[in-house]
């Protein structure tokens, strides 16, 4: 029986947040287990919409000893911290040694790390595995869909797979992908070809979406000409937060015949490039979405939704902005409801007064973001909770959530769910726990831009694309990049980025 080690290890990185990600961030479990080491790893990753899930479970299906190395992940914002990244790399390479002789290797990666001493922390962590292993021993891995590929990666491992799917419904999927492609290495069914192709322009994170055009029909045509060519083909419309060399889209691929992998690489590169123009769309400013969606509510077939999207945490932002609490209580919104906010003295000020009682409150605006400052307001404390709950829809599935104290605090028409640890408004099930059933709602505001989708999107009568204060600006213009590569154009048919 061969025996592959598997690991995770996921950060994506918003070089313009303010708040690293340190060691102990890793170590807390929020919508993802905590640092896992050694045997743990399978129960801790069990059941959720993880790669790493989906990978143990193929391997196994196909026969593999699996041997568990690490998981670690922390939520999205600022630069690892090189204490982080070097403890927990360590501590992956310490586990790989103490295992013994293993046949492969099988990560979950994101694929849009940077740490505080390197700008490719994902090819840096490639580069010492495989000297770990050995040229002869395949090395794959699972990628985010926003991951920003560096060649680096793409000629240390043997395979590397992309999710397909924004809201990434399809991590677990992926994760047994990568993994069925180590198993067809081993069994000498893939070879080793490869080929990789940048695209010169960043696509904003609200238009990556894959339910809609472009998307959706470039990673219909990638699935074909996957199959066409027998190649493990990517697109990766990449992390434009990220202020590196190497931000921006890819499509790659593997395969056993270089030349097919060339040609599928190639014309899904030249397809994508084609659709440039097709990835931009309205960003409303938040006093006209909320006047719109105050206007369409009474005859709407279900929620409006306003997607706060510049103050998503899942892009690294503070998801403590008001800029659109501030419209909605402004404009005397009727059965609105916001989240989550990130403010954990307000969820302990709230459970100190019970449920029922009214406070005044200094509400978020705390992180500094240009334009924005706390709501302050009396508010009345509705329900609270202590944060753990089974995630329940298609994108955080399984993930059994641990986001501290919560609360549900109201003011007038309008509802604010407010949560101790920073997580995207992504799962219904982080309104519930508070007695929120979000389909009775008129407005949901939520902090995200893009996951929501999948659990709310089928609830939305119509969805808005905020573009209130915050640390994720929508478009990449806005963003003072330093580091990008000369040409590049800052968001589709934009101006070139040119070094200062």
């Amino acid at each position: 029986m061969t025996r592959i080690a598997v690991a995770g290890f996921q950060h994506e990185t918003n070089t313009f947040a303010p708040r690293p990600a340190g060691y102990a961030d890793f170590e807390a479990p929020d919508a993802w287990p905590g640092l896992t080491r050694g045997p743990a790893v399978p129960a801790a990753v069990a059941g959720i919409n993880l790669p790493l899930a989906g990978a143990i479970a193929a391997l196994v299906e196909a026969g593999h000893e699996v041997v568990p190395l690490i998981w670690a992940s922390a939520g999205p914002s600022g630069p690892v911290t090189r204490d982080a990244y070097e403890r927990i790399a360590g501590m992956l390479l310490d586990e790989l040694a103490a295992a013994g002789p293993v046949d492969g290797l099988c990560l979950d990666l994101h694929g849009a790390m940077v740490a505080e001493h390197l700008e490719d922390g994902e090819g840096a962590l490639l580069a010492r595995l495989r000297e770990a292993v050995g040229s002869e021993r395949p090395l794959v891995a699972s990628l985010d869909l926003h991951a920003n590929v560096s060649e680096r990666m793409v000629e240390l491992a043997d395979g590397l797979a992309a999710y397909r799917s924004y809201p990434h419904v399809d991590m677990a999927e992926t994760g047994a992908r990568a993994a069925r492609f180590l198993d067809g290495l081993l069994r000498g069914a893939n070879g080793r070809g490869k080929a990789f192709r940048r695209l010169d322009f960043l696509i904003p994170l609200p238009w990556q979406c894959t339910l809609a055009e472009p998307a959706a029909s470039l990673y219909r045509r990638l699935a074909a000409l996957e199959a066409e060519h027998a190649t493990l083909l990517s697109f990766a419309p990449g992390f434009p937060l990220a202020d590196v060399e190497r931000s921006g889209p890819t499509v790659f691929g593997y395969g056993r015949e270089q030349d097919r992998v060339e040609a599928a690489v190639a014309e899904l590169a030249e397809e994508v490039g084609a659709r440039e123009a097709d990835f931009a769309g309205r960003l409303w400013p938040p006093g006209e979405a909320v006047a719109h969606a105050i206007a369409r509510a009474p005859t709407a077939k279900g929620p409006v939704v306003l997607a706060d999207t510049q103050d998503n945490p899942g892009g690294g932002a503070s998801s403590d902005t008001t800029g659109l609490l501030r419209e909605l209580v402004g404009q005397d919104a009727q059965r609105a409801v916001l989240g989550l906010v990130h403010d954990p003295e307000a969820a302990e000020a709230a459970a100190r007064a019970g449920a029922g009682a009214r406070i005044e409150l200094a509400l978020g605006g705390r992180s500094g973001v240009a334009g924005d400052a706390p709501f302050e307001a009396t508010f009345r404390v509705e329900r609270l909770g202590d944060g753990a709950f089974t995630a329940t829809g298609p994108f955080y599935r399984g993930s059994r959530m641990q986001l501290g104290p919560m609360a549900l605090l109201s003011l007038g028409g309008v509802r604010v769910a407010v949560a101790s640890r920073r997580q995207q408004a992504a799962d219904q099930a982080m309104f519930r726990h508070l007695g929120v059933e979000p389909a009775a709602a008129a407005i949901l505001a939520l902090k995200s831009s893009v996951h929501f989708r999948a659990d709310f999107g089928p609830l939305a009568a119509e969805v808005l694309v905020v573009a209130a204060p915050g640390a994720n600006p929508a478009d990449p213009a806005d963003l003072p990049y330093r580091n990008l590569r000369p040409g590049l154009r800052l968001g589709p048919r934009g101006r070139p980025f040119a070094p200062a």
